[in-house]
């Protein structure tokens, strides 16, 4: 891969939640990557990418003409490169919740905005949202609304810390333990989960007080909580929360969750062997793990793939 590299992420905590102010924390998973690249003879998936970016630049013609005030990109330097057969090189799934979109948004932005605002300034309050509001419109065209919140990340290739909807920050978390026990880790559903979908599942669910009520005193409670002992490194109290929020999950979420992990699901909160959490809006693709005895999930998960994301 030539060119800036961008990474995949993923939001640890916040899936949901953040449409309704919850807490989040979104990081860069530097496993999988993207590139913007060009090429005279595309293969395949190349061919698919190109044909795909094509659609996008039109997308961006009108963004740039509906919102003057927003952005302005290089149209023509896009356009010229596109046709001259680019491509995005990603290793990212689609569909697995870990930001494929996001990255070639980034990938866009840093090539073609200009004026754009950089990772070397003093990034304020102010420039975050900015930027956040910037790639929520870019990333609409993938599926629907977006946050601009997956774009930001790989962008910045910083942790991000969302305290609410009008206040984001970058942050810094505790570096790794290599040698410790417990573990943030990815289990492959096998399934392409698609996002536009669940997003409407949460929607309808919302229009019911009940399930409003729980999403207010208990996922985003938990949720909240779940971010400020990771970031401050409170693993027991983590724990305590996160098995709260699976359970949280697990009743009132199923849909988000494929069938086939329903048992799973349960089992760790039943075990504390570990705890599954969705990663992204579900319906299929990665799930999210934590554990605190790594080996224990392993044996208790030995028909899937463990991928681990973060040592404790």
């Amino acid at each position: 891969m030539k060119g800036p590299l961008f990474y995949s992420k993923i939001l640890l905590f916040g899936e949901y939640g953040i449409i309704k102010d919850s807490k989040g924390l979104s990081i860069p998973y530097n496993f999988f990557k993207g590139a913007l690249k060009s090429e005279d003879t595309l293969s395949a998936n190349a061919q698919e990418s190109n044909d795909s970016l094509r659609n996008y630049y039109t997308y961006l013609e009108n963004l740039q003409r509906s919102e003057p005030g927003l952005i302005s990109f290089k149209l023509d330097s896009l356009k010229q490169d596109v046709e001259k057969g680019m491509y995005f090189d990603s290793s990212i799934p689609q569909g697995y919740g870990i930001g494929s979109s996001g990255a070639l948004v980034a990938a866009i932005y840093d090539k073609y905005a200009i004026n754009k605002i950089t990772v070397l300034e003093n990034l304020t309050r102010e420039k975050l949202l900015k930027l956040k509001e910037i790639f929520g419109k870019m990333e609409s065209f993938f599926h629907g609304k977006s946050s601009g919140l997956d774009p930001l990340n790989s962008y910045l290739s910083l942790p991000i810390l969302i305290n609410s909807r009008d206040n984001i920050e970058s942050t810094s978390i505790p570096s790794q333990n290599l040698n410790g026990k417990g573990a943030v880790f990815l289990l492959d559903s096998g399934i392409i989960g698609e996002t536009a979908p669940m997003v409407q599942i949460f929607m309808e669910k919302m229009k019911q007080e009940g399930f409003r009520n729980v999403l207010k005193d208990q996922f985003i409670k938990h949720t909240d909580a779940c971010v400020e002992d990771f970031v401050s490194g409170n693993v027991k109290s983590l724990f305590g929360n996160l098995k709260q929020l699976s359970n949280v999950v697990l009743d009132h979420f199923k849909p988000m969750i494929p069938k086939e992990f329903h048992k799973l699901w349960k089992q760790g909160i039943e075990t504390n062997d570990y705890y599954l959490k969705l990663c992204g809006s579900g319906g299929g693709g990665y799930i999210l793990g934590f554990t605190e005895d790594l080996e224990k999930a392993r044996i208790a998960l030995k028909d899937h793939h463990l991928e681990v994301v973060y040592n404790f």
